[in-house]
């Protein structure tokens, strides 16, 4: 690390403090972070919603999904191996520093009893808004202290921490530290390539990833004779249908088409990669604004006249509200909402709505025709990591901890006690105690098959680019929302946009 690396990192630090006591502005912020190298791609933090403290389940919950292999059972092999190892390093002080995030929530409370006390390690999980996570992080790298031991790490910050994190491939040749059962070839390969590593090296271990699959309503579908749509020109024919008949009371679809916000630019490019196109170029320019762009935008406004005319004015949690009450028939929206429709408390249509898998792209650019590594498909996606800090004191205690808060009984138990954000693994898809929700309940996995179809087979990732949210937010949301609310029309739309992307590509 050069002295300049160091001093933009504290000046991040001083800069979130700033944020979180009100001195310094939301743009501002992601501004300096942008010129900074650091961007973000979390769901919760983009939302502006970062300061929304999660639910953590509580002590009957936890218990209620503990499993054959769970180390809370004094007879299973992980306990066993927790008590007779973690004995070396009983007194030890971890410090994690992480989003406030679902899985964080459960996780938090199962360690209590199933680590901690097992181990005799102390562990301390700070859960905060990721700007503060970003400030301890920057902080601790640059002045190398290893205050904390583990780090949460979005996937946008991994190019900019490659150099602070301990390999975990070296740590997984240490037989006398592995976890029982522990295989990291279970963490589902699209996830440790794109939210855990870096230019092909591997930097921590894959913890959570929201992802956009589709969801429409079987009633209104078959009351209407509809099929799922497969195609996108199925997908607008099934939206124009139910709106004419069913309007105003309920609209085809519905979206997160809230101008200037982050969620109207994570819409966008949905419809941008399913028609072929993509944000850059291969050598690093803007396509945006090319023939594909523009029929992507105008498949985008079809929609929105099928849409209730609050679209305009609601991020992903206002789109997650017009379903729930019943106002649309179908939409492409993040996975992790999906249980809220099957709460008899959050909705009006418990059992009506089914998951699916987003239509088929008209076409598809390739990552290799994209740059900074973008990634085009219709299941756009958000993702992180957790990695052992280089800086840390207590490397091995850490991995300890790690292995067995990504462990697979654990992740699964995440997964079913906090929304389901946290499914890294196969063999969470498969599990027993994943199954048995897969049905109309609260909590429930019936959409996980199409959930790991996303994963798979459709994932899309935008650019890992610095400076991207800043243009997400400041150019790209703030230009969009001014064609949806007919401003401005499609071409100077893609103009501005095109303009907003060279620049931000250049280096600074």
């Amino acid at each position: 690390m050069d002295e300049k690396d160091r001093q933009q990192r504290l000046a991040v630090a001083d800069a979130a403090a700033e944020l979180q006591g009100g001195r310094r502005g939301r743009r501002s912020f992601l501004r300096l972070c942008a010129q900074a190298g650091f961007g973000f791609s979390s769901f919760a933090f983009s939302s502006g919603c970062g300061k929304k403290s999660r639910e953590t389940p509580s002590p009957q919950a936890v218990a209620g999904t503990a499993g054959p292999v769970s180390a809370v059972d004094p007879l299973t092999e992980q306990h066993r191996f927790l008590r007779d190892v973690g004995r070396r390093f009983a007194g030890t002080k971890l410090r994690v520093v992480g989003e406030d995030t679902s899985p964080s929530g459960a996780i938090v409370e199962m360690m209590r009893e199933e680590f901690i006390s097992v181990t005799g390690i102390e562990v301390q999980w700070e859960r905060l808004p990721l700007e503060r996570v970003l400030a301890k992080v920057t902080a601790d790298t640059a002045r190398g202290v290893g205050t904390h031991d583990i780090f949460y790490w979005d996937q946008a910050w991994l190019g900019r921490f490659a150099d602070d994190a301990v390999d975990p491939r070296t740590l997984l040749e240490r037989r006398d530290l592995a976890y029982p059962g522990y295989d990291f070839a279970d963490f589902l390969p699209p996830l440790v390539d794109r939210c855990a590593s870096y230019k092909g090296r591997l930097l921590g271990v894959p913890f959570d990833i929201p992802i956009f699959h589709m969801m429409y309503r079987r009633d209104l579908f078959e009351e209407l004779g509809l099929s799922p749509p497969t195609t996108l020109a199925e997908y607008l024919r099934a939206a124009q249908t139910i709106t004419k008949a069913k309007a105003p009371k309920v609209f085809g679809t519905t979206g997160e088409w809230k101008s200037g916000h982050y969620s109207l630019e994570c819409d966008m490019t949905v419809w941008l990669w399913a028609h072929g196109g993509s944000i850059f170029g291969a050598d690093g320019r803007p396509t945006i604004g090319d023939e594909r762009a523009a029929a992507a935008l105008e498949y985008m406004l079809e929609l929105g006249k099928n849409s209730p005319p609050g679209v305009t004015t609601w991020d992903w949690f206002g789109a997650m509200g017009s379903v729930a009450r019943g106002e649309a028939g179908l939409v492409i929206l993040w996975s992790e909402l999906f249980p809220a429709f099957e709460d008899p408390a959050k909705s009006k249509i418990v059992g009506l709505l089914e998951p699916a898998s987003c239509p088929k792209e008209i076409t598809l650019r390739s990552k290799q025709e994209c740059g900074f590594d973008e990634t085009p498909g219709m299941s756009h996606q958000g993702g992180s990591c957790l990695a052992i800090s280089r800086h840390s004191k207590n490397v091995d205690a850490a991995w300890l901890f790690l292995q067995w808060a990504t462990s697979a009984d654990v992740a699964t138990r995440a997964c079913l006690l906090g929304g389901g954000s946290g499914t890294t693994r196969r063999s969470i898809f498969s599990d027993p105690r994943v199954k048995e929700k897969a049905r109309v309940t609260t909590g429930t996995t019936r959409h996980y098959d199409v959930l790991l179809d996303a994963i798979l087979h459709r994932m899309g990732t935008e650019p890992h680019l610095p400076s991207f949210p800043e243009l997400a937010t400041e150019g790209f949301a703030v230009e969009l929302g001014k064609l949806t609310t007919r401003q401005q029309g499609v071409k100077e739309t893609l103009d501005n946009m095109a303009r907003a992307a060279a620049k931000a590509a250049q280096p600074r």
